[in-house]
């Protein structure tokens, strides 16, 4: 059993619910986590900007990039350049429709709004779903310039209607469905949007409609955005618009041990990664006495292959080592390679519980299941980075802490999904073991984790920053 009581794991899978609420797009958990950072005295740094002697012993840091990204990191008391980091890794994407540059459609009647697939989602379980979006709106300024501003509707504004079984008496056996011409939300009615426009009163408004009319996009829906925004239709310059589903996240189940929510893949490792880091710090812990760099690397593009400038397949993490390394005075020509070979890092990603109804689908001793621990993942394929020496350094840290952990390996007959471990650890040399939280109806609207779990792994997190420096002193293998 853990460590942790009720009441702590408890809360933990509160602030997790929280957390999926305020985050509806990956540029919506990056705030979050922007303000719960700088709430811990973490410092904003700037790539755009020299590091140079900005960044000391004892000091806590944090930067984004594409404000979907973001890398916080620690700087132990007693570190030097070459010494290693501990790391924790994982993504703020999950499958979803996003908004197309021209989303403006109409058809029998109704106003749609065309849409593009982002990941590889279960489609079928948005249907019939209250819809709405959130994101990133660009905006110009009254000097010319233009400013990224966040944006969440709240109101179900859209849906997916399913087709009336009466009009396909086949569906019952085998849902199917076209992604292009089946998956486009309704807007409105276009009778009442030409009326909802026509009975502004303010000239303004309307004259905002106007210039958007001829658009790439409904003028019924910029007005909604711009009105959430505070600004004019005209001001919008583009942006970057999720769809999801306006159900909250809820604890669930009886007995209250389940999580009941969206984008739990991955916003899960991504919130215990970043609580794990804070934690590791607060109160009277400190890293004063520890010689490497605590780090948590929150990466977006997971779902369609990292490859990007802010996904796990970019220059970020490389970045940040480097430029951590080379703000130091007494930084040698190979600081940047010893401190590769010195450090370790967590790959977090949700993985698969076992299904109580598809049980089979599982391979016979490797069934993780809810409330039971976080699970490593391996594959012998390298579909996920685990090695002998990285499960023994995890599993050594959550033995000494009383935390349970799992191991996931598929079945032979079925193919495996992969994370940013092997991506990250191939390009970088760096020792990374594969792990997550298991979870119910993966990429669906709706996901289901364990309540219990989400303590568990930020515990184990908050031992991995503390512990793993004086654990690797002991580790020999090359």
């Amino acid at each position: 059993m853990s460590s942790l009581s009720k009441a702590q794991l408890l809360r933990q899978a509160e602030q997790l619910v929280d957390f999926v609420n305020k985050s509806p797009s990956p540029f919506h958990a990056v705030d979050v986590c922007r303000n719960w950072l700088k709430g811990a005295q973490f410092v904003e740094l700037k790539e755009k900007q020299s590091w140079s002697g900005a960044i000391k012993p004892n000091g806590k840091y944090f930067f984004t990039r594409n404000g979907s990204s973001i890398v916080a990191f620690a700087v132990g008391g007693n570190f030097r350049p070459g010494n290693g980091l501990s790391i924790v890794a994982a993504h703020t994407d999950s499958p979803c429709f996003k908004l197309k540059p021209v989303s403006k459609k109409t058809a029998s009647g109704f106003l749609q709004v065309g849409v593009q697939v982002y990941g590889g989602g279960l489609w079928h379980t948005w249907f019939d779903r209250d819809l709405s979006v959130a994101g990133r709106v660009m905006v110009r300024d009254s000097a010319g310039g233009y400013d990224s501003r966040l944006v969440t509707i709240h109101d179900p504004i859209m849906r997916i209607p399913s087709l009336a079984i009466h009009l396909d008496r086949t569906v019952g056996d085998a849902f199917k469905y076209n992604k292009e011409t089946h998956l486009t939300p309704i807007l409105a009615t276009v009778t009442n949007a030409l009326n909802d426009s026509s009975s502004s009163n303010n000239s303004d408004d309307k004259a905002a409609a106007e210039t958007t009319t001829n658009s790439a996009h409904h003028p019924i829906l910029l007005e909604r955005i711009a009105k959430e925004l505070g600004i004019e239709a005209a001001d919008i310059a583009d942006f970057e618009l999720c769809l999801y589903d306006t159900q909250k996240a809820t604890i669930g189940g009886i007995c209250n041990e389940f999580i009941y929510a969206a984008r739990l893949d991955n916003l899960n490792s991504s919130y215990c990664a970043i609580e794990g880091l804070i934690n590791s710090l607060s109160g009277d812990r400190s890293a004063t006495e520890d010689s490497h760099v605590r780090m948590v690397a929150l990466f977006d593009n997971e779902e369609v292959g990292s490859t990007s400038a802010y996904g796990a397949n970019s220059s970020l993490i490389e970045s940040a080592i480097r430029r951590i390394q080379a703000s130091f005075k007494d930084c040698s020509p190979t600081a940047f390679e010893e401190a590769v070979a010195n450090s370790f890092m967590i790959s977090s990603d949700v993985t698969h519980a076992v299904h109580p109804n598809y049980s089979e689908k599982h391979e016979e001793n490797h069934r993780p299941q809810l409330q039971k621990g976080p699970s490593i993942k391996v594959n012998a394929n390298q579909r996920y980075a685990t090695t002998a020496v990285t499960s023994t350094i995890l599993k050594d840290i959550a033995k000494k802490n009383g935390i349970p952990i799992q191991e996931f390996v598929v079945r032979n007959d079925s193919a495996c999904g992969s994370t940013i471990g092997p991506m990250l650890s191939a390009q970088l040399g760096l020792r990374t073991v594969d792990i997550g939280n298991p979870l119910l109806s993966m990429h669906s609207i709706r996901e289901v984790c364990g309540s219990d779990d989400v303590g568990m792994s930020v515990k184990l997190f908050e031992h991995f920053f503390e512990e793993f420096a004086g654990l690797d002193a002991k580790i020999t293998v090359d």
